[in-house]
């Protein structure tokens, strides 16, 4: 899993954070908030146990977190601008042809009911239904690393039905109910338009079991690996509409081969993995695919994925853009263990954007120094024998 965290070499690295905030440090047109920002940062990459602007002010000398909140809550500067200049930095870092978008949603635990989008909602942070927020989020992993690169804050139709409410929380008139396919697209639209290089996408089945979205996809020519549910119906050769599981059902024995998907905390995930060609008409230089995982300790345990994909492509490279999809679940973990992702106590819309984004950034940062780090070990073999 290239470009993990490990605790102790956030310690040694946070001193180059400056290094990120000179990319967006522009943005802000006063000193206050610019030195608050990298004040900020420094605080959520901190060993603090918990990083609130009470906490994070006295990490960083002042006697009061009033600095700190202003930056959050009431200085002039586009959290969407920062969001931009962090995914160049990624993009400068670690942009790679072969790179691949990770869309997925995490939870965010709140007590009370005036935070912006907060009510009682399933995710799965807690795994199931917790009064929280949710913030949906678009990652980008190469073979080096993996981080965060778009967040949008999930605002159900209680709260958007209701602009009394909305309004208490800053959340402007012109911001609409979407769902989270709307952000998931909104995000993709976003990383095209900035020309971000990549390859592939992929998601959870929450995702990938959107037809529209998969449509929406293949129009822009976005190449993808969605996992979706077994019951899902997909369009085969026959020109027969077919649930996936009874597609792969049906497939002969030797159709199914036992690869790796990549690295994960307890060594390679080896499963069985089988495909079936799908649709019965076929653009020139594409191909359609069900991709199916099997558990080896328990056959019956399958899951599914909906592919489009380059003709030509192999059955590793299908299975190895499924297993990327685990990177965005690394980054909130360490996004939140190391950089204060959901270490906040915001409540207006904007600020949580502000929040989110400095975490992100200093994500970015880390996981950038990472993979540095590890190449410099690869050319320095004493180097790395003596740091481990």
């Amino acid at each position: 899993m290239g470009g993990d965290l490990e605790a102790g070499d956030v310690w040694r690295w946070v001193a180059g954070l400056e290094e990120v905030h000179e990319r967006f440090v522009h943005r802000f047109q006063r000193s206050e908030p610019r030195e608050s920002a990298l004040a900020y940062m420094h605080g959520l990459v901190s060993s603090l146990e918990r990083k609130n602007a009470w906490t994070v002010a006295e990490r960083a000398g002042h006697d009061r977190p009033d600095r700190l909140q202003r930056l959050l809550n009431t200085c002039d500067w586009d959290a969407d601008e920062v969001r931009d200049d962090v995914r160049e930095f990624v993009v400068g870092r670690l942009g790679d042809r072969q790179a691949v978008l990770i869309v997925d949603d995490t939870g965010f635990l709140k007590k009370g009911v005036r935070s912006a989008g907060v009510q009682r909602q399933y995710t799965g942070t807690a795994g199931r239904v917790e009064n929280s927020q949710v913030g949906t989020f678009l990652a980008y992993a190469t073979n080096a690393g993996h981080t965060l690169i778009d967040r949008e804050l999930y605002l159900p139709a209680s709260w958007t039905d209701d602009r009394e409410r909305c309004r208490a929380a800053a959340i402007p008139d012109e911001v609409a109910f979407a769902t989270k396919i709307d952000h998931a697209k909104a995000m993709i639209e976003r990383a095209l338009a900035a020309r971000v290089p990549f390859a592939w996408l992929t998601a959870d089945e929450a995702y990938g079991q959107v037809k529209g979205l998969r449509y929406w996809l293949e129009q822009r020519g976005v190449f993808h690996v969605l996992a979706t549910r077994r019951t899902d119906t997909v369009v085969t050769s026959s020109r027969m509409d077919h649930p996936v599981d009874e597609l792969v059902a049906g497939l002969p024995r030797q159709a199914w081969k036992r690869r790796s998907c990549g690295r994960g905390a307890h060594g390679e995930r080896v499963y069985d993995w089988a495909r079936a060609p799908i649709r019965p008409w076929r653009e020139e230089g594409v191909e359609h695919w069900v991709l199916a995982r099997r558990s080896i300790t328990d056959p019956t345990e399958i899951a599914y994925y909906v592919c489009f994909a380059p003709e030509g492509t192999a059955l590793n490279t299908l299975l190895t853009v499924a297993g990327r999809r685990w990177t965005i679940e690394e980054c909130f973990q360490t996004a939140k263990n190391e950089c204060g992702l959901d270490h906040y106590q915001v409540r207006k819309y904007h600020a949580w954007y502000r929040h989110i984004t400095l975490a992100m950034a200093a994500h970015a940062y880390l996981t950038t120094v990472r993979v540095e780090e590890l190449k410099k070990g690869d050319q320095n073999p004493e180097k790395r024998t003596s740091s481990r």
